[in-house]
């Protein structure tokens, strides 16, 4: 294709993110540079979600959108999960699409009018012909003091209602060395500043490394939780390190122990319900009562621990007892963020069989009962920060995060605008606006009177 521009578009989730970033690093490899608008690309490339129906939507609008921005001679190429999920259809359904290109495949290499080849769904294959393995790809240095490391692909759980492992496969576990290699090169940066938070991702982060087995430094299942090594490894290495999407049941003492031990005692868990007897349906662990001991737990360990899930309404079979048993649950945990989403029917998951499904009215009233409890759950849990002093990582020109605030999920923290980008600092929360938290440095006198919200939107999930 030779030298040019390109447009990527990145929908999803932070491991859609992660994969950009390896997209980035490999188109700059092969010679291209970032254009300023989709108009001004030769290459237009969006990283499709496909996790729901209304991510598909998304995708596809956003497909059309980019096709009609495009200059003439463009090419548009749709790559990720609605790629790989939905190929064949997507590319007879939409004609704008010069190539559509799953995991394995190459951006530029193939040639325009290429039938479109994807894998069966099994991370452990490369696409026909092609060596390209998006999980291994380097990556260049982040534009942020904070960065994405993916530590593996796939998922090896049967969950009723998630598609994912049929088109991102088993799970495949990096290795430790990989992953420490790429957390050095990010913390060193390009010179000016390098990132000094990194957000592990994976869609069963608990269990990196179980599917290694063999051969020095590999790890069977049965033995020691390789997430823990890989934890306090990274935490050698950056400030801060932040664990994204821990299954329940893989919260075990150690790895409760090796998150407190980062200095950034956030816990995200991946709960979906409370109920037992809908959890069974979900093919899924646990319970409310057994969650909120380990919440517990937690909280006497580090007071300060904060909580994010995610819980979805509407699954085939949820009664109103079970919708009585998260509310009761969402007041006693008293969760700083919570994501509610809508049930979704995937073709070829255990739920699209199910009886008893759940009309959608019903099902969107219960988010909303839900939502509006967390709200004020929420809004309560941030108004206690305030008059505390706390370190944020200035992300940008104003904006900054302290432990309690993921990356591109949760509220954040308005600070001076003087203060410069990628620096610690100690700050006096002064006031508590909704979801965000503005503050001051510890040096800088508070005259004004602190202003204190209780209206407050739920971080996204």
């Amino acid at each position: 294709m030779g030298n040019g521009r390109y447009w990527l578009q990145t929908l999803g989730c932070p491991k859609n993110q992660v994969d950009s970033d390896k997209l980035v690093g490999q188109l700059a490899a092969d010679g291209l540079e970032p254009a300023g608008a989709p108009g001004e690309a030769d290459l237009v490339v969006v990283n499709t979600c496909a996790f729901i129906e209304a991510a598909r939507q998304e995708s596809i609008d956003t497909i059309l959108e980019l096709a009609d921005a495009r200059r003439p001679g463009a090419r548009l190429v749709v790559t990720g999960c609605l790629a790989e999920r939905s190929g064949a259809e997507l590319a007879a359904a939409l004609p704008e699409i010069d190539l559509v290109a799953g995991f394995g495949v190459p951006l530029i290499s193939a040639p325009v009018g290429v039938p479109v080849v994807l894998r069966t769904g099994r991370s452990t294959d490369p696409a026909p012909g092609s060596s390209f393995d998006l999980l291994e790809l380097a990556r260049p240095a982040s534009g942020a003091p904070w960065a994405y490391v993916k530590v593996a692909e796939g998922c090896d759980r049967i969950c009723g209602f998630c598609a994912i492992p049929s088109f991102r496969g088993k799970q495949r576990s990096r290795s430790v060395a990989d992953v420490l290699a790429e957390v050095t090169t990010l913390a060193e940066g390009d010179g000016s500043t390098g990132a000094k938070e990194i957000v592990l991702v994976a869609q069963d982060l608990a269990s990196y490394g179980r599917d290694r087995s063999g051969g020095p430094g590999r790890h069977s299942r049965g033995g020691p939780q390789p997430i823990v090594e890989l934890t306090r490894a990274v935490a050698r290495l950056v400030e801060r390190t932040r664990l994204l999407y821990l299954y329940p049941s893989g919260l075990t003492d150690d790895l409760i122990d090796a998150v407190l031990g980062t200095g950034v005692p956030y816990f995200d868990l991946s709960l979906q319900h409370v109920s037992r007897a809908l959890l069974a349906r979900m093919r899924r662990w646990g319970d409310g009562e057994r969650f909120l001991h380990r919440i517990d737990d937690i909280r006497r360990a580090e007071p300060t621990a904060t909580f994010r899930s995610s819980f979805i309404l509407g699954y085939p079979g949820e009664t109103e007892e079970d919708q009585d048993q998260l509310l009761t649950f969402l007041r006693d945990a008293e969760l700083d963020w919570a994501g509610f989403f809508l049930f979704s029917p995937e073709t070829g998951t255990h739920a699209v069989g199910l009886d008893d499904q759940v009309p959608a009215g019903l099902a969107m009233e219960r988010l909303r009962e839900c939502a509006e409890l967390q709200d004020q759950i929420t809004a309560t849990r941030r108004d206690a920060l305030v008059g505390s002093t706390r370190e944020v990582l200035i992300d940008s020109r104003g904006v900054a995060r302290t432990v309690h605030e993921a990356p591109e999920i949760d509220g954040v923290v308005r600070v001076p605008d003087s203060i410069g980008v990628g620096e610690l600092v100690d700050v006096v929360i002064t006031a508590s606006l909704g979801t965000d938290l503005e503050a001051v440095p510890v040096s800088q006198p508070t005259s004004r009177a602190v202003a204190v919200t209780t209206a407050a939107q739920p971080g996204p999930g």
